[in-house]
């Protein structure tokens, strides 16, 4: 699939792949990979600097997602875009296979094993400093989770990145609204979100996570501002595409079951 080729149609195909491996091993956490399908697509057809046949390139761009439980759809992607072969999707999760259910290092693409919350940006803050002093081009790119935020070492990494004047670091809030155990708003509120992260000195926007010309144009606006660390809050739905799923905290852990598999890949409009 090229760069070229459709979002819409992509963010589809990744959502299947997703269903698909939860199904197959009877994991959990589809409803948190699917409400970052379209933000994925967007950054890795229309984004990213990256050479899938070369992943250590050193003038790539770096992505960690550090909502590491979203692992199945970060594999989708980069099985997608060439990195490892897609064939290699239907061992998520089996005994001996690299592909974890948490994002593992050691599979072709990816930067950070992550999954303990809180770690993502402060690695992601290091890798943009780094790249800052040796006068590389290369961009970070750090995709969160809303509940992720309830971490302090977050909190630390967002007072450090604008003190080092990082505007070649992005951070991308899922913001779907929904932790493990229950609405954000019900756990530990975290607005006003836009407002907090003004007051720690970021460049900030907002967009609906599921316009892909939106976040298509936004990420063409980088940085938001010169020697500031820009943050996208991406309003999403978790277990957006498939409507038995959508904002539902079930889908959290829950995995589908073959009717279920069924009913989701008529509502993507993909063939199972």
């Amino acid at each position: 699939m090229t760069q070229q080729a459709d979002l819409g149609l992509v963010a589809k195909r990744l959502r299947a792949h997703a269903v698909r491996m939860v199904h197959h091993s009877k994991a959990s956490h589809l409803g948190s990979c699917l409400s970052m399908a379209d933000i994925l697509a967007a950054l890795y057809w229309r984004v990213l600097q990256i050479r899938p046949e070369e992943p250590e390139w050193n003038q790539r761009d770096r992505f960690i997602l550090s909502k590491g439980h979203g692992a199945a759809i970060l594999y989708a992607t980069l099985a997608e875009r060439g990195f490892f072969p897609l064939p290699e999707l239907s061992s998520y999760c089996e005994a001996g296979a690299r592909l974890t259910g948490h994002v593992t290092s050691g599979v072709p693409g990816v930067e950070l094993s992550s999954g303990s919350l809180g770690h993502g940006l402060p690695v992601g803050c290091g890798l943009a400093l780094a790249a800052k002093r040796e006068g590389s081009r290369s961009r970070t790119f750090v995709l969160v989770s809303d509940g992720e935020l309830d971490e302090g070492s977050n909190w630390e990494a967002i007072l450090f990145a604008p003190q080092h004047l990082l505007d070649n670091l992005t951070l991308i809030v899922d913001y779907n609204k929904i932790q493990s155990f229950g609405r954000v708003e019900e756990i530990l509120e975290l607005e006003p979100l836009a407002d907090k992260f003004k007051a720690f000195r970021w460049a900030v926007r907002e967009v609906d996570g599921h316009n892909l010309d939106e976040i298509v144009d936004t990420f063409a606006s980088l940085p938001l501002e010169r020697n500031r660390p820009s943050v996208i809050i991406a309003h999403t739905v978790k277990g957006k595409g498939i409507s038995f799923m959508e904002d539902n905290l079930a889908w959290h852990y829950k995995s589908p079951s073959d009717e279920q598999v069924l009913m989701a890949m008529k509502e993507l409009g993909v063939a199972e």
